[in-house]
């Protein structure tokens, strides 16, 4: 496969992303891949990658590009250390929700210029804020975003915020998958309880499950990356997109 960095023109700036496309001749479905907090950086392009293999073309965005340009995090320590904490901590809690509306819309139009990707619905997945990225990008594009996926998202059901992605659910026209971890203060089980009635109650086809790992157990540079759940979300993702996208 073939990959690139290409950039992209937002309302807001132009945003740096790693672009994947595969080798054999297409065309293919399309899968925006949002980071987990620390943004873009090695791992996140070999997710990309990875993705892309299996024959879709994968967009994995640098949505901190308003921030200018910043030294990548290592994500086995960063949470260890004051200094880096707080930097991530700043730089996640400055991408508000407007923002990420405006970014999803300039990376579905990307996707969708690109001669090489098949017609119909583009599909999402993210880690951490990025699967909370993921949902809110469906919940805001309507039929253009035919599957999501979250893998230990957080705060995608939180009563008392305005912007949780569950208060969207009946604009939701994707296939939803949601990973949690265990203990995650971040999705805990009530708003598991509560995710689930907001997407049954708009008819939203989905799956929520709870896997024997803790928060960034899929991401393999984080300190908390569990092999057997990561493997299982890359064939839950696989059969998502699969069904779905292929469809």
């Amino acid at each position: 496969m073939m990959q690139h960095t290409v950039e992209i023109e937002t309302g807001d700036g132009t945003c740096p992303a790693a672009l994947s496309i595969p080798e054999d001749e297409g065309p293919w479905p399309a899968v925006i891949m949002f980071p987990d907090a620390g943004g873009m950086r090695p791992t996140m392009r070999q997710m990309g990658e990875r993705l892309s293999g299996l024959g879709y073309i994968v967009l994995v965005p640098d949505f901190y590009y308003r921030n200018g340009r910043y030294e990548p995090f290592d994500m086995r320590t960063a949470f260890q250390n004051a200094e880096s904490r707080d930097r991530i901590m700043a730089m996640a809690r400055s991408y508000t929700v407007d923002m990420a509306v405006r970014d999803a819309l300039a990376f579905v139009d990307c996707l969708d210029s690109l001669p090489e990707k098949s017609l119909g619905g583009i599909g999402t997945t993210g880690y951490c804020m990025g699967g909370r990225l993921s949902l809110i990008a469906a919940g805001v594009l309507g039929g253009r975003i035919a599957a999501a996926a979250s893998f230990h998202g957080g705060n995608l059901a939180k009563e008392d915020d305005p912007d949780s992605p569950h208060h969207k659910a009946g604009a939701i026209e994707a296939t939803v998958y949601v990973a949690g971890a265990v203990e995650d203060q971040s999705f805990t089980d009530e708003q598991k309880d509560r995710l689930e009635t907001a997407l049954t109650e708009a008819g939203v086809a989905h799956t929520i499950e709870t896997y024997p790992a803790h928060h960034g157990f899929a991401v393999p540079d984080n300190a908390t990356y569990d092999e057997a759940a990561s493997e299982r979300h890359w064939h839950a993702m696989e059969n998502l997109f699969g069904s779905v996208l292929r469809s």
